[in-house]
Parts: C-alpha cells; sequence; structure tokens
C-alpha cells in the first residue's frame, strides 16, 4: 500500500485498518511524514513539528494495536494541533510574533486527553495572526497556501489545520473558532469541522482571543471522521442520549445567497433531524 492511499484514509479509514492489522500506526505517521516534507514547502501548514517523539508514540500505538489492546479507536491516528494550543515543547505563540519563543511547558487540556486516547500529535500549524483574520497570511510565520490553488487563501484563522487535513499532512487537525476560525477554513479547503457547543471541550492550554466566544474543534476529511475526534477531546463533558437536544433551523428565503447543491444538502439534513426529533417552530422575526 503506497503512502498517498495510506493518507487518505482518514481517522475512521485508519481506525479500521489497524483493527484489521493491513497498516500499522507507524506506517500510517511514515505516510504523513513523506506527504509533508514533499507538500509542507509550497502549502507552510506546519511550523514546527515532533517526529522524533512521534515515531516512539506510533511504535508503542502499533503494539498496542497488535495485541489487541488499543487505548481507543483513533489510538496511533496522527493529528496536527493550531499553535494557539499547547504542545509540550513546541512553540506556542498563537501567530503572534512577539510570542514565538514561548515553548509550551505542558500540553493543553485537549492534548492531553488525545495522548490519553493514543492519537499521535505531529507538530504545530500555521495560524492568522492572533487568531484575529480569516486569511492565515501571517506576517511573522508566513502565508499558509490553499492545496487545491496556491493562489488562493485557505480561510482563517484555522488556516494551517484545514490545509493540513485538506493536503493529507494528517488524519485531522485541532482549530479553534471564535469567530468561525474552524468553519471557514473548512468550507475553503472542502473538509468537514465543527464549532462544539462552548464548555463540551476544555480550553485549558489555549491562547485566548475572547475567552466567553473561543472553541477548539477539530478539522477531518468528513463528519464521520469527526465523530470519532469530538467524543475524545471533550473527555467526559459529552453527557446524555441526545434526549434533550435542542436544534434551531434558520428559514432564510431569499435573504443568503447559496449554491443550489448546499442549499439542497442542508434542506436534506433539516429534514432528517425534523423525522427524528419532536419539532416546535418558534418565531424569531
Amino acid at each position: 500500500m503506497n503512502h498517498r492511499d495510506i493518507a487518505s484514509f482518514g481517522v475512521a479509514g485508519l481506525s479500521t485498518a489497524f483493527r484489521e492489522k493491513r497498516i500499522t500506526p507507524t506506517q500510517a505517521l511514515a505516510a504523513y511524514e513523506e506527504r509533508i516534507q514533499s507538500f509542507n514547502p509550497q502549502l507552510n501548514a506546519f511550523l514546527d513539528l515532533r517526529l522524533e517523539a512521534a515515531r516512539k508514540e506510533a511504535q508503542e500505538a502499533s503494539k498496542r494495536w497488535r495485541q489487541d489492546r488499543p487505548n481507543s479507536e483513533i489510538d496511533g491516528v496522527p493529528y496536527g494541533v493550531k499553535s494557539n494550543i499547547a504542545v509540550t515543547g513546541l512553540p506556542w505563540h498563537g501567530g503572534i510574533g512577539a510570542y514565538g519563543a514561548r515553548i509550551a511547558k505542558t500540553d493543553a487540556d485537549v492534548v492531553k486527553n488525545l495522548s490519553a486516547a493514543g492519537a499521535i500529535a505531529v507538530g504545530t500549524l500555521n495560524m492568522h495572526e492572533g487568531a484575529l483574520g480569516a486569511t492565515t497570511d501571517n506576517p511573522f510565520f508566513g502565508k499558509c497556501r490553499n492545496p487545491w490553488d496556491e493562489h488562493c487563501t485557505p480561510g482563517g484563522s484555522s488556516g494551517g489545520s484545514g490545509a493540513a487535513v485538506a493536503a493529507g499532512l494528517c488524519a485531522f487537525a485541532l482549530g479553534t473558532d471564535t469567530m468561525g476560525s474552524v468553519r471557514i477554513p473548512s468550507a475553503y479547503c472542502g473538509v468537514a469541522g465543527i464549532k462544539p457547543t462552548y464548555g463540551i471541550v476544555p480550553a485549558g492550554g489555549l491562547v485566548d482571543l475572547s475567552p466567553t466566544l473561543d472553541h477548539i474543534g477539530p478539522h477531518a476529511l468528513n463528519v464521520e471522521d469527526l465523530s470519532m475526534v469530538l467524543p475524545v477531546i471533550s473527555g467526559s463533558r459529552i453527557k446524555g442520549n441526545g434526549d434533550d437536544l435542542r436544534i434551531g433551523v434558520g428559514q432564510w428565503g431569499d435573504a443568503v445567497e447559496v449554491e443550489p447543491e448546499i442549499a439542497e444538502a442542508f434542506d436534506r439534513a433539516a429534514a432528517i433531524l425534523e423525522r427524528n426529533f419532536e419539532t416546535q417552530a418558534i418565531d424569531i422575526s
């Protein structure tokens, strides 16, 4: 199996391949390493790497899968971390030049949760300066480029996270969203992303933009992958079976210009929710 195929598996695909012993976490990490070496110089998505430590963690994860004793279903899955989220031993600057030499002494809470699950942090990712902007054209750490067109922005502020997943440099990536900073890069780069409900994902170890509005959320190839990552980074904060879930569906009419296929997908999703949950129309005009 070649490295390009492995890098296209995503989280769910890797988990299945590990369980079926078709590949190992060590082989998966090697595939992502090769792609980082080949494509990151042009994309400038990853800023700092921890490959030596990651290789050791991949070997340990490979052993656990051989023994059918993985720490979780995402054990051994390589991921990237936005550089405003602390990873021990790596720069923790939030895209701010004045903090460029600051090294994280401990992992952020989300990184601790992922480490306990066996997921492997490959390195930290480029972002818009201070997480306040949507282009990831960083004056201190360089411009991040969209993998689909190097002349286009990957969005921001989590541009490095969206670009890294889209380019197959890691299986998933952590970003942060205060005003769209997970959702915008996910849309621009053609990947999936989620801004979790406030408080579900712990924010310890995050360089704040607005503490009451910041959300840490994942980027991945698809929604299935997100569904595997979100419970892990949340720790024990996701509770219940959804019986008390409240979902708002906006009725925009012609007020927002949307491509037809996007509108159709939105309507299909809303219809599924209406079939599965009790609905109530509320006028908020």
